[in-house]
């Protein structure tokens, strides 16, 4: 399994990043629930944004509204729109996967209890 992420950067706060996840070496990420959780050393793991296998997507209650999570099945790949950002949203972000997961088990608080990430990339908002 192995999980890519890329497009994390330097912005001002009100800007807007969009992030991507390339997955591979696993048969069918497309049936299994899929998000982005964020973490640094002097912060708790904090679930972001899930999405099913039917689209259904989750959000943590500090980014709903202006982050959204999507998928491209085909690819698999996974995207985090995120416009708005704030200072406190600066944070390493991690691809996500609940491979063989229940699906109750879909939504962001649950994130930090799946098994498989990928490597990260660095968001940075500045004031």
């Amino acid at each position: 399994v192995q999980m890519v992420e890329s497009g994390g950067g330097s912005v001002q706060a009100g800007g807007s990043l969009r992030l991507s996840c390339a997955a591979s070496g696993y048969g069918s990420y497309s049936s299994n629930c899929m998000g982005w959780f964020r973490y640094s050393p002097t912060k708790e793991r904090e679930g972001v944004a899930t999405i099913a296998s039917d689209g259904t997507a989750q959000y943590a209650d500090s980014v709903k509204g202006r982050f959204t999570v999507s998928r491209d099945n085909a690819n698999d790949t996974l995207f985090l729109e995120m416009n708005a950002l704030e200072p406190t949203d600066t944070d390493m972000y991690y691809c996500a996967a609940d491979l063989g997961g229940p699906k109750w088990r879909c939504e962001p608080r649950f994130v930090k209890h799946w098994n498989y990430w990928g490597h990260g990339t660095q968001v940075t908002v500045s004031s």
